[in-house]
């Protein structure tokens, strides 16, 4: 237990991990915001160009957005800032987001859309009132894909952060040095690192079987 002693005690443990959270919740709440209403639009039109595209976008190397963002983030005074992180870690949920929910918006019976047409409802009401709750266990898996995803990501919060936003996963590099390594600390904030993802799917586990009930369409 001595290095988890050590680990809180000689860094600001808690608020790298606020700033985790926050990063985290909110590239997957932007991510769950655009990827429903485009997977949705993408089932329902047939039209596959846009989900490839940022599905070309999530398996570019990192590398390949970072110094354009950097460049682009720098001239706008956005460097260290919270937003940057968050519209950067939204490249990596929106994708997850898009293509998990795609074969769930697909398996349903168009039949379903076709008869809330006929009584009067629109595009935008057939998806939130009868797409989206028939397709809630896709949305939790998705946002669980998209949060750990986020959480474990390191390339952008090392470049894209400063003290003040740094998080957990790019703080856990400091216990990396030239001459040696402190492996205790590393280990022991490699430990804290992932209880997170593994506690959200274990609350998320009996909303995800109640999702999966929710979503049988009868015959």
């Amino acid at each position: 237990m001595e290095n988890y002693v050590e680990l809180t005690r000689t860094t600001p443990f808690l608020s790298y991990a606020l700033n985790s959270l926050i990063v985290t919740v909110g590239s997957t709440a932007l991510g769950l915001l655009f990827g429903i209403p485009a997977a949705f639009a993408v089932s329902w039109t047939r039209i596959s160009w846009p989900a490839i595209l940022t599905l070309a976008a999530r398996m570019a190397p990192g590398t390949l957005f970072l110094l354009p963002w950097y460049v682009m983030f720098r001239q706008v005074g956005m460097i260290g800032s919270y937003t940057a992180l968050i519209l950067s870690h939204a490249v990596i949920t929106l994708p997850i987001v898009i293509w998990v929910l795609l074969p769930s918006f697909d398996g349903i019976p168009r039949s379903v859309f076709e008869a809330a047409q006929v009584d009067g409802c629109s595009v935008t009401r057939i998806l939130w009132r009868i797409a989206l709750p028939l397709v809630a266990s896709g949305v939790a898996v998705s946002a669980i894909l998209a949060f750990v995803f986020s959480w474990n990501y390191f390339l952008f919060a090392l470049v894209l952060s400063n003290g003040d936003t740094k998080t957990l996963i790019a703080a856990a590099f400091n216990f990396i040095g030239e001459g040696s390594t402190q492996w205790g600390a590393l280990m022991a904030a490699a430990t804290l690192i992932a209880l997170p993802p593994l506690v959200l799917a274990a609350l998320v586990q009996r909303w995800l079987v109640s999702g999966l009930t929710l979503g049988a369409v009868k015959g």
